[in-house]
């Protein structure tokens, strides 16, 4: 049935042509008709791209009691080249735990990694190797730009380390999605297979808009994949590289978000504060079961937005909330704390999924 309808269409086509042939077209006086095809985009942006973009392999911990010195247990991801001197941009579950760790160009050369810097709560990694005039991957200047519906091109590792520099195209399907991350990120249809974290989300200018970072994998699902954003991106490895960790700043409470929020019904419900974790927050008058409106004048609805907001600010800076406490709205000035205990829970559940 498919080569009767190939041969059909076939048929149809050079009937066409014939009868183009015999008739010129009106108003032609040279009979030539003007090719209106435009060339795709995809193919020229992934050939200018594509040397910006690195495999990662490196020897797993996991099982190596049982396998002992067996050079066959590894693993694998992607990166991007973010500096000509070797800085490469990563997630971090792909590096974390992975020793002997190799960067591998899209010309076939081979590195072995210096330094490992690694954010767990962005899901942000930074591998350096030793290399000279590297061709660093254009990042965007924001996501925000980015419109949905807009297509994009993935480029990584999927499965297999042979099949490195592989190219998969989609176009956005959502925006500042809150999934299972601390930050806000880019949904998007791209194909993103295992091997492909820590590999770049280009739009057709051949910008990073994103980081591929994780996907919905179910038989009931398909083509659910997240990246982290280029400004996020950005965030963290201003820190790395300044700081060699991320200075993240936080209220020093613990909160919780309304119902709505939660399940993703639109709201306007401020969180509660379950439990008051820094001095400075108690100096403040903070308390457990205040509600917490705005930072700053800005609204908040849930914990990422928080996140997204804070991350303008550092450690000791001061802000202004806007509270409920015993049923008056008052303004607290509240001066920001090192936010551990999010890292920490970070490094809890990245421990959890590899076991």
């Amino acid at each position: 049935m498919l080569l009767s309808l190939t041969l059909v269409l076939s048929l149809g086509v050079s009937s066409m042509s014939v009868n183009m042939a015999e008739a010129k077209p009106a108003g032609s006086a040279k009979g030539s008709v003007k090719n209106t095809y435009k060339q795709d985009l995809v193919p020229q942006l992934i050939q200018k791209v594509s040397p910006s973009v690195v495999g990662i392999i490196g020897k797993t911990s996991v099982g190596s009691e049982q396998s002992g010195e067996d050079r066959y247990n590894l693993s694998h991801g992607t990166g991007v080249i973010y500096t000509s001197d070797g800085w490469i941009i990563t997630n971090a579950h792909v590096v974390d735990g992975l020793t002997g760790i190799t960067v591998v160009t899209a010309s076939g050369k081979t590195y072995k990694a210096k330094k490992v810097l690694s954010d767990p709560v962005s899901d942000i990694a930074l591998v350096k190797i030793n290399a000279k005039s590297l061709t660093p991957a254009k990042f965007a200047k924001s996501s925000q730009s980015t419109r949905v519906g807009e297509k994009v091109v993935a480029i990584g590792t999927p499965i297999f380390f042979t099949l490195r520099n592989s190219a998969t195209a989609g176009v956005v399907s959502g925006l500042d999605r809150k999934v299972d991350s601390a930050y806000r990120l880019i949904q998007t249809d791209t194909a993103i297979n295992p091997g492909n974290s820590g590999g770049p989300l280009f739009n057709l200018k051949g910008e990073v808009i994103g980081i591929n970072s994780m996907k919905f994998s179910d038989v009931q699902i398909e083509n659910m994949g997240f990246s982290i954003p280029a400004e996020t991106v950005r965030h963290v490895v201003t820190h790395l590289l300044k700081y060699g960790e991320v200075k993240r700043a936080g209220l020093g409470l613990e909160l919780e978000e309304s119902w709505s929020s939660i399940v993703g019904l639109p709201s306007d419900e401020p969180l509660t504060v379950t439990k008051v974790l820094s001095p400075q927050a108690m100096r403040a008058g903070i308390k457990v079961d205040d509600l917490l409106y705005s930072i700053n004048g800005t609204r908040v609805y849930s914990l990422v937005d928080i996140n997204e907001l804070l991350k303008s600010y550092m450690p000791g800076a001061k802000v202004n909330v806007l509270m409920q406490n015993d049923g008056d709205i008052v303004n607290r000035k509240l001066t920001l704390v090192r936010d551990t205990w999010v890292e920490d829970a970070a490094v809890e559940k990245a421990g959890e999924e590899q076991e």
